[in-house]
């Protein structure tokens, strides 16, 4: 969610030590899997949160090395340079308008397809009802298609 490995990591010593900390006040309403989901959602968003005020320009720049413009994560398989090209500017505009969705509609993207998590537990996760879990991803899909729409188009002159 914070598309930062550093980041990712110190969060989830963050959550070792809620969890460490609470777990005694863990109420069994929920799988242990599920809590822990929640805590470790709630404080990527309290990150993104903190990093939207200080700098308004989102989480994109953390996938990308600020000076060269080269990607942070591992590479591939050799591909030819024009289709690393295509699939790197895909990849931008993909993740500027993931970046872009409402936090509620972000997380539950997130979740069912980045962590391939049932809607069912995405709901415990969040505190919401399936349905509103459902709404929110539709709303999520609808919103990407409209933000890459240009995407599709452009495929389909060329």
């Amino acid at each position: 969610m914070v598309q930062d490995h550093g980041m990712a990591e110190d969060i989830t010593q963050d959550v070792f030590v809620i969890v460490f900390k609470s777990i005694l006040s863990f109420n069994e309403r929920s799988s242990i899997s599920t809590w822990i989901y929640r805590i470790t959602v709630n404080k990527c968003l309290d990150h993104l949160r903190a990093k939207n005020r200080q700098k308004r320009q989102g989480i994109f720049h953390q996938l990308f090395h600020h000076d060269t413009g080269e990607a942070l994560h591992d590479k591939p398989n050799f591909e030819h340079p024009g289709v690393q090209l295509e699939n790197k500017e895909k990849a931008r505009y993909l993740f500027e308008a993931i970046e872009a969705l409402p936090d509620n509609q972000k997380t539950v993207f997130v979740l069912s397809h980045i962590e391939e998590l049932p809607q069912k537990e995405i709901a415990e996760i969040m505190n919401l009802s399936v349905k509103a879990v459902e709404s929110l991803l539709q709303r999520a899909k609808s919103n990407l298609r409209k933000k890459l729409g240009h995407i599709y188009d452009r495929r389909k002159i060329s």
